[in-house]
């Protein structure tokens, strides 16, 4: 093969004969089935295979054909090739079969035949001899790769050779290097480095990327694929080679680092959590050791995410606890910390935990995902871990819980505003004159105050659930009360647009938004922890059982209410004394007497049917029908169907739901104050909003030298740790290690004496807590 630089393409060998080159589809050769055409879209599964395999016909090329010579003297062209060919099939058997000698003499063809192990007759789909052999090794062991190397490096395009990749869009981007790896053969990983394999080539295809299927998503790199695959020794290899050191920072077609990778892994059990969390440190201690100033955990993939927001968003609560609660002991990676023991005495610890990316005073941080992510499958249980549990209630306590309670009073006077106005309503011609008196006046001003604040709760319910964007199934249960509100000042407008057209029917829509109104008042009950939990039992049970009961209730109501309006008819006497009247039937004659709706009204059907299944029913009107035999089957079977069956199955799944639900109702609970506390949060102005921030900004004593972070500080009780932090009493987060620190003047040379905790001075009043100085004396070690 010779390679043009000036053109750009590469002249191939082709030493086919003229039946071979023509040739579209051919039958079984050899347990291996031609592709149909060139170019044909490999299948998407298997990989590869010892049964059957498919090959792709060479693709179009220009090609050196090596028996032009006896076309032009007019010789005979052999229709089959000699035994010491070597086509793609033969080199692809003998690498499955693991069986050297079948490549005797390949050496020698390729030096006489002008041709590479790289060519494009020698792949199928991109998949060359050594892909082959390295999907079917033996003990991890295949003696055909070692050889096949060897030839390509001594005809002189190993870096091709090792490097080619699949093509087809299914398998797009694996090279040999990415199935060693996932063979789990660091001999054979070494091998292929030192030879050139690119240890940043991606593996792109549909079956590595997440999607509907079976698939593997391990970020592409090979770095990741050892990772996400456990091999912590081939991981450190690739980082830390001296032929190409693989770059953590490297992304994927996401934007995916290798941490990203290994979130996206994670499943949330025990042994898979382990072994996440340990590769996860790993890393970062590696590329700390390697290149001190990258931040690999400060990456963000295309979604602005890093890898905690990704844990976060994806409810990968192992790993995600573990990032938060991450504290490493040695001086060289305590910056790689999240966690800083400040202070520990008996089992009680005092840790300083760093809320980069946690805390809402920053965009987009992880307490905003968590809190409306409504697909987010743990995010009950990610709030509860820390520091997110003690830091919502820190914000509850300073600001978000006054606000709150003034809001309730603003409601609460809203509601009897409300009341006031609407009971005094006017009669007379709409819309009503405004009298020139004290009452009139006040009359007004509560008008307007009601309107302006149902367009306040109209703007809202649209900002909320716009912001949130709840998914169907969550919509009822995340954004319930912005529903309510939502529909609260809907009707409102309604009554208000009906009123001004001077429409009598505005009543109707009032009445209602007044009864939602005090309904709503139960928004406020998230407040306290017992009543909250009392109204979530409520929510959970209207948007479950009910609804379903209702459904199936409705159906049945409305089918026998129209079968029992079809079927009884009147006797004629009484249908010519009677004239109807809208829904009434009065008498044609003298007397001014209404007469009771007959069941030919469907509405007056369904009502007398609703009373049946409440037990408040009477029979009596029907004595004067026909058909009374079928009307009493009808009338047993809907009173055995809804007021025997549908009435018990709602008790019976009511007590169930309401079982089922005790645990969730507190986690829940506490997921609608956090979301209050938010909405508070967003309503404070910018000034306020630092001041009622929480956690403290504090010099940490780590490798990085000035070190300031902004942190929160959580005291916790463990009685299971308490004997082994004898040694972590100090006044200084993480500098406690003894055997680390040293020095005349260092505390560890000084005998533990008397040591004091001094705190921040925060006036109660103005946001700020007192934190007292304590003095504690310790036991010599």
């Amino acid at each position: 093969m010779k390679k043009s630089e000036m053109f750009g393409f590469t002249l191939e060998a082709d030493d086919r004969t003229e039946e071979e080159r023509s040739q579209k589809k051919g039958p079984k050769k050899d347990g291996l089935f031609p592709a149909l055409v060139s170019g044909q879209e490999a299948p998407k599964a298997p990989m590869d295979t010892d049964y059957q395999e498919e090959i792709e016909g060479a693709a179009p090329k220009i090609r050196f054909n090596l028996n032009f010579d006896k076309g032009i003297r007019g010789e005979e062209q052999h229709t089959r090739r000699d035994s010491s060919a070597f086509p793609i099939e033969r080199l692809f058997e003998a690498a499955a079969s693991r069986d050297v000698t079948q490549l005797d003499g390949l050496y020698q063809y390729l030096n006489q035949s002008m041709k590479k192990l790289s060519d494009t007759l020698y792949q199928s789909y991109g998949k060359t001899a050594l892909m082959k052999a390295l999907l079917h090794l033996r003990d991890g062991q295949n003696d055909t790769i070692e050889l096949l190397i060897d030839i390509s490096e001594r005809i002189g395009d190993i870096e091709e050779f090792v490097n080619t990749a699949y093509t087809n869009s299914y398998y797009k981007g694996q090279t040999a290097l990415h199935i060693a790896i996932e063979r789990r053969s660091l001999s054979y990983v070494k091998l292929l480095v030192s030879k050139g394999a690119d240890v940043h080539a991606r593996a792109c295809g549909t079956f590595f990327q997440p999607h509907d299927g079976p698939n593997f998503y391990f970020g592409e790199l090979p770095l990741s694929l050892a990772a996400c695959t456990n091999q912590p020794e081939l991981v450190g290899y690739l980082m830390e080679n001296e032929f190409q050191q693989a770059d953590g920072k490297l992304t994927d077609s996401q934007g995916n680092t290798v941490l990203h990778a290994l979130v996206m892994v994670a499943d949330n059990s025990q042994e898979n959590t382990e072994f996440i969390t340990s590769m996860y440190d790993f890393i970062l201690r590696t590329a700390a050791r390697l290149h001190p100033k990258d931040k690999l955990e400060d990456i963000e993939n295309h979604k602005k995410l890093t890898p905690l927001k990704l844990a976060a968003k994806k409810g990968k609560i192992g790993v995600f606890s573990h990032i938060l609660k991450r504290e490493f002991d040695e001086n060289n990676t305590k910056h790689l910390s999240r966690k800083f023991t400040e202070w520990v005495y008996g089992p009680v610890h005092c840790s300083l935990y760093d809320l980069a990316s946690v805390d809402s005073h920053e965009a987009n941080s992880v307490v905003e995902i968590l809190i409306y992510g409504s697909d987010i499958p743990n995010r009950h249980e990610m709030l509860q871990t820390e520091p997110l549990s003690q830091l919502l209630e820190e914000k509850w306590k300073r600001f978000a819980g006054g606000m709150f309670f003034f809001n309730f009073l603003v409601y609460c006077l809203y509601l009897i505003i409300f009341t006031i106005v609407a009971y005094n309503k006017k009669d007379g011609t709409m819309p009503f004159p405004i009298e020139h008196t004290m009452n009139g006046y006040l009359y007004v001003a509560g008008q307007l105050l009601i309107l302006l604040a149902n367009c306040y709760f109209f703007v809202m319910g649209i900002v909320e659930m716009k912001r949130k964007r709840p998914k169907l199934q969550t919509l009822l249960i995340d954004g319930y009360y912005e529903i309510l509100f939502f529909v609260q000042g809907i009707l409102f407008l309604a009554s208000a647009g009906l009123y001004l057209c001077d429409r009598m029917e505005y009543l109707g829509f009032l009445v209602v938004c007044l009864a939602l109104s005090w309904v709503n008042l139960l928004y406020f009950s998230r407040g306290d922890r017992h009543m909250g939990v009392y109204s979530v039992m409520i929510q959970k049970m209207i948007l479950s059982d009910i609804l379903r009961f209702l459904f199936v209730y409705m159906v049945f109501l409305f089918g026998f209410s129209a079968a029992v309006v079809t079927l009884l008819i009147e006797h004629p006497e009484k249908n010519n004394t009677t004239k109807r009247q809208g829904r009434l039937y009065v008498p044609v004659g003298p007397s001014e007497d209404c007469v009771k709706p007959s069941f030919k009204s469907i509405s007056y059907t369904t009502l007398e049917l609703f009373k049946f299944t409440i037990g408040m029913g009477d029979m009596e009107f029907t004595q004067e029908y026909q058909y009374k035999e079928v009307f009493y089957v009808l009338l047993i079977g809907y009173i055995i169907l809804t007021y025997i069956l549908l009435l018990n199955m709602l008790i019976a799944l009511m007590n169930r739901t309401v079982e089922k639900i005790t645990t969730e109702s507190a986690s829940i609970w506490k997921l609608q104050r956090a979301v209050t506390i938010m909405d508070m949060e967003r309503r404070l102005p910018c000034g306020l909003s630092k001041v009622f921030r929480c956690g403290v900004e504090r010099k940490l004593n780590t490798a990085l030298g000035d070190d300031r972070r902004w942190c929160f500080r959580v005291e916790e009780v463990n009685w299971n740790k308490w004997n082994i932090n004898l040694g972590k009493i100090n006044e200084d987060p993480g500098c406690w290690d003894r055997n680390q620190q040293s020095g005349p003047g260092s505390p560890q040379s000084r005998p533990n004496r008397g040591r004091s905790w001094r705190g921040i001075f925060r006036d109660s009043s103005r946001g700020w807590q007192t934190y007292q100085s304590r003095e504690m004396n310790s036991m010599p070690i």
